[in-house]
Formats: C-alpha cells, structure tokens, sequence
C-alpha cells in the first residue's frame, strides 16, 4: 500500500511539475521521437512545422498544457505543443553514438539494452508486432473523421 501512495505522489508531482518547468522564455527540449508543431492548441490544428528528438527550443507562451515554442536552431519554426512532448533536460548525443533517434528516444525513457534483452529472454515482447504497429499511420482528417462519426470527444480543440 505504501508502495501505491509513493507512486501516486510521485504522478502526481510529475504532472503538476511539467507545465510549471515550461516558462515563459524558458529553454526546453524535444522529448519525442517527431514533433508537428500546430498553428493553435488541439490535436487536429494545421502543422506549421516540424521538430526532432532533442532539437531545443524556446516557450514563447503557456495554455494550460499547450506551450507555444519557437525552435533555437531555426526561427521561423514555431507553434503549439502539448507539454507532455518536452522536457527540461538537455538531450545531447555523443560524438561518437551509432544509435538511431529512435533508439536515443527510447534510452531516454529508460529503454536500455540491458532491459531489451531481458525482455527477449522472457519471451514479454513480440518485436515484429511492434515494428508492425509503429509503422501504421493515419492521417488525422481520417481520425477526425472517425471521432466525429462515432460521436467519440475531440479532445482539446
């Protein structure tokens, strides 16, 4: 039970801690393997450009859990983001890393190869199922559509 609490505390603080480290003209960092940058806050907004794991950027504004960021690197790269997709921590590769982004964006989660194995040892984890299913896609006036039809929430608009 005292392991539930500690966790709940822990989410809790987590969730309450990541809008807040998202100043205004604050530095942040991209934490997801691809990020589309939206012309406003919601899911199905316009893409007004697009960003990489660990490319830096700058929070121009706050909305509840939608930060507006102007990337570093390039200026006219610019938009809204759920917070959830930075973080505060540099992300920096070594000079001489051969891994993929994908495999940089999992390390950063924990995902090591250590715990790869063990899940292969297990038998836990069908590889190809999952190489599979992160190779569907599909577009979101397609999503959108589906939601709308089904009478699903849009979710942030």
């Amino acid at each position: 039970m005292k392991k539930i609490v500690v966790m709940f505390f822990l989410c809790v603080c987590t969730v309450i801690m990541l809008p807040a480290q998202a100043k205004k003209g604050g530095t942040m960092y991209v934490a997801t393997k691809t990020l589309e940058l939206k012309s406003s806050t919601g899911a199905f907004a316009s893409t007004r450009g697009s960003l990489t794991y660990g490319d830096q950027v700058t929070v121009v504004s706050i909305s509840g859990k939608w930060a507006e960021v102007r990337s570093a690197a390039d200026t006219s790269i610019s938009g809204w983001t759920a917070t959830a997709n930075l973080t505060a921590k540099r992300i920096v590769a070594g000079a001489a890393a051969s891994a993929s982004a994908s495999e940089v964006a999992l390390a950063g989660k924990g995902f090591n190869q250590e715990i790869e194995n063990v899940y292969k040892a297990e038998g836990k984890l069908n590889y190809s199922d999952v190489d599979r299913t992160e190779e569907n896609s599909v577009p979101l006036d397609e999503l959108y559509e589906f939601l709308v039809e089904g009478r699903l929430s849009l979710g942030d608009k």
